[in-house]
């Protein structure tokens, strides 16, 4: 499986994936961001999916960009020519897929800040090639293995938070994904992209790194249960208690 996670803030684009790849019962570690940056064209792309599907699909994007023949100055026209190799693969390969009982479900979160774009912009491609746009309401998009990871954003995250607390709840997110399944894990590889900076800067996080700050928010959210009032638990408790002592 897969955990990507992409969020936009007033001040930019925060951006988490996990690197882990499972086969059966065999796992590796391969990259699933891409990341095109050149003057005033900063762009990344995240995938979820088989891994054949994706790596083909990358493949004939960059091809295009390239031998020249893309050149894309607002976000959603470089969406629409993604999606374009996207529908090319799956008429080439989702036939022979379906036969073997395998499922044609490339996910893609792409984001960054053309030449043209007044604004970083972020969004979220389907395998059928459709896409939308990231609001401000909620402003992440996740693919892959999402249920576990997406309370803490929904309870904390806004459009107004920072790039920082973006990236501490991003992290998080990622973390209870991690400890809920075995396929998500480490390294993960985070992004940043300040507004009209055209520039995405990456760094690859590996467990040692993060483990601190885990086991701190472990301690955290423990202390803060504990914290808790405990009238409103008196109602069955008070049975529990008059039973015990019947």
């Amino acid at each position: 499986m897969t955990y990507c996670l992409a969020i936009k803030v007033k001040s930019g684009i925060v951006g988490l994936a996990d690197t882990r790849l499972t086969s059966g019962n065999e796992f590796s570690i391969a990259r699933k961001v891409t990341i095109h940056q050149r003057d005033n064209h900063s762009l990344f792309i995240m995938t979820s999916g088989l891994r054949s599907v994706r790596d083909k699909a990358i493949t004939y994007f960059n091809e295009t960009i390239e031998d020249g023949t893309a050149n894309f100055d607002k976000m959603y026209k470089a969406v629409n020519a993604i999606a374009a190799q996207v529908r090319a693969v799956a008429r080439e390969d989702k036939a022979a897929l379906a036969e073997s009982g395998l499922f044609f479900n490339l996910y893609a979160i792409i984001g960054g800040q053309l030449e043209h774009d007044p604004e970083p912009k972020l969004y979220l491609l389907y395998p059928e090639g459709n896409w939308v746009e990231v609001g401000q309401s909620s402003p992440y998009f996740i693919i892959g293995n999402y249920g576990y990871g997406k309370p803490v954003l929904v309870r904390s995250l806004t459009y107004e938070s920072s790039i920082e607390f973006a990236l501490k709840t991003g992290f998080l997110s990622f973390d209870a994904t991690r400890l809920s399944c075995n396929d998500v894990g480490y390294p993960i590889d985070v992004i940043i992209y300040e507004n009209n900076s055209f520039h995405i800067v990456e760094h690859r996080f590996e467990e040692h790194d993060l483990q601190a700050i885990s086991q701190e928010w472990n301690r955290g959210v423990t202390e803060s249960i504990n914290r808790m009032p405990e009238d409103w638990m008196r109602p069955i408790i008070d049975k529990v208690h008059k039973i015990h002592h019947q």
